[in-house]
C-alpha cells in the first residue's frame, strides 16, 4: 500500500522556483537600498528564550498570550520560542555583544522568517518573512524621519508609490501613556455594556489596544474615547512636530491617525504604518516607530532606539502584480549534444563557458537534437550550442542564436566564448570586431 503523502504545515508555505526568483530579486533590491543609507547586516537565531519576548513585547499582548510557538526543550527544560518578531532578538544581540558601548550608535538590518500561530489568510501566514531595521543611540526626530523617508524611496524604486500611504501617530512617554491609560479604563468601564469580549479582556491589561478594534459596533465608542494627544507634554509634542516638519521638508504626504497604536508594548513617541488598500484586510505593509525604553528593559543602559519591520510576503504580493515574470532566470547558453564522445566534450565545454562568465544549462537526459532544441528554446536561452560527434572529434562547436534568428555557425571551440561575448554583449573580439 502506498504511503500517505506528507504535506507541509498549515500556514507555512513553500516558495517555488518562479516565485523564489522574484524573492531573490526583491531581497537584493532591498539590501542595496539599506546599504545606501549606511545600514549594516546582523543575523540572529530563530530560537530565543521565551522571557525575551514576555519582557519586551508585553505579557498581555496577542503575540505572547496566543500566538507564540513556545515549547520546552526536552533536553534541559528551557522554555524556548520561535521568534515572533525581530526587534527584541536584535536588542538582545546588541547588548550581549556590547555593540553600542564598543562602537557607538548602530544602524542595523536583518531579514528572515518569523513565526506566529495565527489563522492563515491572504497576506498573513504562520511562518512569514520580514526585513527589520533598527537604529540605536539616536534620540532626535531625524532618525524617525529618516526611516520613513527611506521607505518612501523604496516604494518609488519598486514602482509602488501610488499604492502605499503613510499613517503617523505619537504615543508619548511612558508617564503620559500611564495617565492616558487611567482615563481610558475609566471611560470604557463607564460603557462596559458596549464592549465586545476582546475589549473586555483587554480593559485592564492593555486598554490602548481597544482603540485599534476592527469591530464596527464599537467605532463610535472608540472615537469618543480620551485621546492620548490630550495628555502629551512639551517634549513629546516637540518631537512629534519635528518628525512632521522633516517629512514635509522631504515632501512625504502623511495622515495623522490618533488610533494608531501598534501591537507591541515597547513603542513610545513616534509610531507609523505604511498601508495599502490592495490586499484586503491585511492593509499594513510596513510598520514601526520609536522604542526608547526597550534596551534598558532588557538589561542595558538607557538607549534611544527606533526601527521598523517590512513584511516581505505582502510587499511581494503588491510588487508581483506589476510584472509577474519580472525575475525569471534564463541561461545565456543551452548546450545540446548527442553521442557519447559529444557528451564528454560538451561537459568540458560547458565548464569552459562558465569560466568565461556565461550561465550555461547542459542538457541532461538524452533525446534527439530536435527535442533538445525545443528544450533550448523553452529555456529562454539566447543561444544554443550544438555538439555532435563530428564537432567533438574536431574540437569545434556549432551555435545558433535563438532570439534573433540567423544561420547556424561552426567554429573552433576555443573561440566560442569570445565570439558569443561579442554577439550577446557587444564585447570586442581580439581583432577589434564586434
Amino acid at each position: 500500500m502506498a504511503q500517505k503523502l506528507i504535506q507541509g504545515v498549515r500556514g507555512m508555505h513553500d516558495i517555488l522556483p518562479d516565485e523564489a526568483e522574484r524573492w531573490e530579486l526583491l531581497e537584493e533590491i532591498i539590501r542595496n537600498w539599506l546599504r545606501s543609507y549606511g545600514y549594516r547586516p546582523i543575523r540572529t537565531p530563530i530560537l530565543e528564550f521565551t522571557p525575551l519576548f514576555v519582557r519586551s513585547v508585553g505579557e498581555h499582548t496577542d503575540i505572547v498570550e496566543r500566538e507564540m510557538y513556545a515549547f520546552e526543550d526536552r533536553l534541559n527544560g528551557d522554555s524556548l520560542v520561535l521568534r515572533p518578531e525581530g526587534t527584541a532578538p536584535c536588542v538582545r544581540a546588541v547588548l550581549e555583544h556590547n555593540l553600542i558601548n564598543a562602537s557607538g550608535p548602530q544602524r542595523l538590518y536583518y531579514n528572515g522568517p518569523m513565526f506566529r500561530h495565527e489563522r492563515p489568510q491572504k497576506g498573513r501566514q504562520r511562518q512569514f518573512h520580514q526585513f527589520g531595521v533598527e537604529a540605536f543611540g539616536y534620540s532626535g526626530p531625524d532618525i524617525d524621519a529618516e526611516h520613513i523617508v527611506m521607505l518612501a524611496r523604496l516604494w518609488r524604486d519598486l514602482g509602488l508609490e501610488e499604492d502605499i500611504t503613510l499613517e503617523l501617530n505619537t504615543l508619548g512617554s511612558s508617564d503620559e501613556r500611564a495617565a492616558h491609560r487611567v482615563a481610558l479604563i475609566a471611560y470604557f468601564e463607564a460603557h462596559a455594556e458596549q464592549l465586545d469580549a476582546d475589549a473586555q479582556r483587554r480593559l485592564h491589561s492593555n486598554p490602548l489596544r481597544i482603540l485599534d478594534t476592527k469591530n464596527p459596533a464599537m467605532q463610535a465608542l472608540v472615537e469618543a474615547a480620551p485621546k492620548l494627544v490630550e495628555f502629551l507634554g512639551v517634549d513629546s509634542l516637540a518631537h512629534f512636530e519635528g518628525v512632521q516638519a522633516l517629512l514635509r521638508e522631504a515632501a512625504i504626504p502623511f495622515r495623522i491617525n490618533p488610533r494608531l497604536v501598534r501591537g507591541l508594548d515597547y513603542y513610545n513617541r513616534t509610531v507609523f504604518e505604511w498601508v495599502t488598500d490592495k490586499l484586503g484586510a491585511q492593509a499594513t505593509v510596513c510598520g514601526g516607530g520609536r522604542y526608547d525604553g526597550l534596551v534598558e528593559q532588557l538589561g542595558g543602559k538607557p538607549t534611544p532606539a527606533c526601527g521598523f519591520g517590512l513584511g516581505v510576503e505582502r510587499l511581494m504580493m503588491l510588487w508581483s502584480e506589476l510584472d509577474p515574470d519580472m525575475a525569471r532566470s534564463v541561461p545565456d547558453v543551452y548546450l545540446v549534444h548527442q553521442g557519447e564522445p559529444a557528451a564528454r566534450f560538451a561537459f568540458r565545454l560547458a565548464e569552459q563557458l562558465r569560466e568565461d562568465g556565461f550561465a550555461v544549462v547542459l542538457h541532461c537526459g538524452g533525446g534527439n537534437f530536435k527535442n533538445q532544441m525545443k528544450k533550448a528554446d523553452a529555456s529562454g536561452a539566447a543561444v544554443a550550442v550544438i555538439i555532435g560527434d563530428d564537432e567533438a572529434a574536431a574540437e569545434e562547436a556549432s551555435f545558433k542564436l535563438l532570439r534573433e534568428g540567423g544561420e547556424q555557425r561552426r567554429l573552433p571551440a576555443a573561440q566560442l566564448g569570445e565570439t558569443l561575448a561579442a554577439l550577446l554583449y557587444n564585447v570586442e573580439e581580439e581583432d577589434g570586431s564586434v
